[in-house]
């Protein structure tokens, strides 16, 4: 299929011309023709498939630019998805003339209100903002045409479901709504189902699973180790392009001032950054003036970057659907990736829900070389598939063995 054969009139297939598109990805070849058709829409789709201009092209197709107030409301969980939606939009509005603007925290407050009164077609907000600038009248919802609620699964996890059901209250009953979420809860078609008007569902898979497009490996270790491997690793295999996970905001900072010591230049980006250091942050990565780019999973949503190699996980994530996002960050569009978890003893139980998580056993492996403490604790590697699958919580010598009681592939990843 081509975007020629989804009802998009010439001044969008202008835009997608331009904007690179040759043909439309699978979530967009499900849902334009829906919106376009005014329905409500059920999406499914991971991020980098291509769900934004999913949305983007038909609402600008259906909405005739006007100044005013906004029309189009998008809600999304960060200030970094914001900005990516902003820029689809606005490629796609340089052929359409349509006023595009985000409102977000971290930055200005009256800058954001004076673009406001200048009028806006499209408004892409995360949620505090937005009641923010509701509660002092400075934005007017009462004309929304279309609400999109982007990541909504994303939006529970962060906690912003109560101020999702606020906004829901500040907007005309009728509406379309348009629902993307990489992941759907139960909880979140509880609450936004209510509201939803005989909707269409449209489900996407992801290119590949991460088992079959991503090379995953662990790397057992103590704790107090971690940072002299992290730098191994990246030095000795002259990795260029990673991202580093994890668990908190302080050692994120950490890990990243660890790296820059040894010569390897790195960013940190989590929710304490002001938005301009997590702007140059990602800019920086993007450009490859830095490295390694150092994330909690708060952000990790908004990381959309190409030709991220490697991911590593400093710290095993103790939810383990943020384990699948974390690493999906690499092996974009149908591309082979990279994913190595450094694995301490205390972190066992959180392996063993990831590996039933994904169903399948990830491989242990040594970097040549290093002296790794007796300490450490190295996973049975008698553990089978169908243990991880089917058994209830493994027993601890399954998932945990002193160095010595257990043997273990070496691999040169």
């Amino acid at each position: 299929m081509s975007f020629d054969n989804l009802g998009l009139d010439p001044r969008l297939l202008k835009a997608v011309v331009t904007m690179g598109y040759t043909e439309p990805t699978p979530i967009q070849s499900a849902a334009i023709p829906l919106v376009l058709a005014g329905r409500d829409v059920i999406g499914c789709a991971q991020t980098g498939t291509g769900k934004t201009a999913a949305f983007v092209l038909p609402i600008l197709q259906r909405i005739a630019p006007r100044v005013g107030a906004p029309r189009v409301l998008v809600v999304t969980p960060t200030r970094e998805l914001a900005i990516q939606i902003v820029e689809v939009a606005t490629a796609v509005s340089r052929t359409t003339g349509h006023r595009i603007a985000a409102v977000y925290g971290g930055v200005g407050y009256e800058p954001q209100v004076k673009t406001l009164r200048r009028g806006v077609d499209m408004l892409v907000a995360t949620p505090g903002r937005l009641l923010d600038l509701a509660a002092r009248r400075d934005v007017d919802l009462s004309r929304v045409e279309i609400l999109v609620l982007d990541e909504a699964d994303r939006m529970l996890d962060m906690g912003f479901w109560p101020d999702v059901r606020r906004i829901l209250a500040l907007l005309p009953t009728k509406r379309q709504n348009l629902l993307f979420s990489a992941t759907m809860s139960p909880v979140v078609l509880k609450v936004i189902g209510s509201t939803l008007t005989d909707p269409a569902q449209v489900s996407v898979a992801p290119p590949a699973t991460p088992i079959e497009a991503i090379e995953q490996s662990l790397y057992p270790v103590v704790g107090t180790q971690k940072n002299d491997l992290l730098v191994r690793i990246i030095q000795e295999r002259g990795l260029e392009r990673v991202l580093v996970f994890t668990r908190t905001k302080h050692r994120a900072d950490r890990v990243a001032r660890v790296l820059d010591r040894a010569g390897v230049r790195s960013a940190a980006i989590h929710g304490n950054r002001s938005q301009s250091q997590r702007q140059n942050a990602l800019e920086e990565f993007k450009r490859g003036r830095c490295r390694v780019l150092v994330a909690t999973d708060i952000v990790a949503r908004g990381i959309d970057v190409e030709g991220i190699s490697h991911v590593i996980n400093y710290d095993l994530p103790n939810v383990p659907d943020d384990y699948v996002h974390r690493i999906g960050r690499t092996a974009r569009a149908g591309r082979t990736g990279v994913a190595l978890s450094l694995l301490a003893p205390e972190e066992h139980e959180a392996l063993r829900d990831i590996e039933r998580k994904i169903g399948a056993v990830i491989d242990c492996a040594d970097l040549a070389g290093f002296e790794y403490s007796h300490d450490r604790i190295v996973p049975d590697p008698d553990r089978t598939h169908e243990a991880v699958r089917k058994a209830p919580p493994a027993k601890k010598p399954q998932y945990g063995r002193p160095h010595g009681g257990a043997q273990h592939r070496r691999s040169g990843r």
